[in-house]
């Protein structure tokens, strides 16, 4: 009998991973209420979807249901409820857009070094000389060296930059040139563009705060693709205004979207950005492919890649 996937998917997506050599059962779900597939399916495929911030506090009774394996197309779990990890096993998306994302952070970088259009002569009397920043010779600091943490720095050390990094692990850093410093602090003082790419976790929330913000080097920019809960928003405008902090780039908030007339929509020294750094419909394929990868490895009784360990959250 062939396992039966629930998905909140595309259909062109659910038609290709029905291919698969297991044969699966695809099946829909109720958009309003995703969860309610638990009783008639082996796998819930999700994504995060409005209907996930309207779930309901408490776990529903038919949770878990039949389901043995719960896939986040995000890389993150914080989108849902606590209640999600009830299951058998979860596994996320992790690394499936990392590529698209680093791309974005050195574009972000690239665009504020060198701010090409703040240059742009438009007429002959503004023909003057006028001095551009620099990549190359910088120092960006990453916080986070996961799969996002590890693309940029490959990027960014192949630009000629400087990459120093914090992380939970004190394993090495797998790219040849990072160099691990010890502690935030430490970071934050060398550091020319500071890069925020860890999970939403208790443990990481407000991790950027007026402290961290005290010791920033001078001009230092900040560029945010983790979650808004990872940044004091408060503490980051005051910064910003002291000058203590150059600039930011920031693709998440918090809230998302943020309340009409919040002054990141405006502020000079803020580009933001609807949460598109991931480029997320344009990497379904690699979606698709991890997919599969993942169900043939399930199929034959192995686990899967990126189970999300419940106690850390990720």
């Amino acid at each position: 009998m062939s396992l039966v996937i629930a998905s909140q998917m595309e259909p062109d997506f659910n038609n290709t991973l029905a291919q698969h050599p297991s044969q699966p059962t695809l099946i829909g779900v109720a958009e309003d209420e995703p969860w309610r597939a638990a009783p008639d399916a082996d796998i819930l495929l999700i994504r995060p979807s409005p209907a996930w911030l309207a779930r309901p506090a408490a776990r529903p009774n038919i949770w878990p249901g039949r389901l043995q394996w719960v896939y986040s197309a995000s890389a993150g779990v914080d989108f849902y409820p606590d209640w999600l990890l009830d299951a058998p096993l979860v596994t996320c998306g992790r690394g499936v857009a990392s590529e698209e994302i680093a791309d974005y952070v050195i574009a972000a970088i690239y665009a504020q070094a060198k701010n090409l259009e703040a240059v742009t002569v438009r007429s002959r009397a503004q023909w003057a000389q006028a001095p551009l920043g620099r990549v190359s010779g910088t120092t960006i600091g990453i916080v986070g060296l996961g799969a996002i943490g590890t693309a940029v720095a490959r990027r960014g050390l192949a630009l000629g930059a400087q990459v120093i990094a914090v992380r939970r692990s004190s394993v090495a850093s797998g790219v040849t040139g990072v160099e691990l410093v010890d502690g935030l602090e430490r970071l934050a003082e060398q550091a020319d563009h500071i890069l925020l790419s860890v999970p939403a976790t208790p443990a990481t929330r407000h991790l950027i705060n007026e402290r961290f913000l005290r010791r920033v080097k001078p001009g230092a920019h900040l560029i945010n693709v983790a979650r808004g809960s990872v940044v004091d928003q408060d503490a980051l405008v005051q910064a910003l205004d002291d000058g203590r902090l150059g600039f930011a780039t920031l693709d998440v908030t918090e809230p998302e979207p943020l309340p009409e007339g919040h002054i990141l929509y405006t502020h000079p020294k803020v580009r933001l950005t609807p949460h598109i750094s991931s480029n997320y419909l344009q990497v379904r394929h690699r979606l698709l492919e991890k997919v599969q990868e993942d169900l043939s490895r399930f199929v034959r009784g192995q686990q899967p890649s990126d189970i999300v360990d419940p106690a850390r959250g990720y």
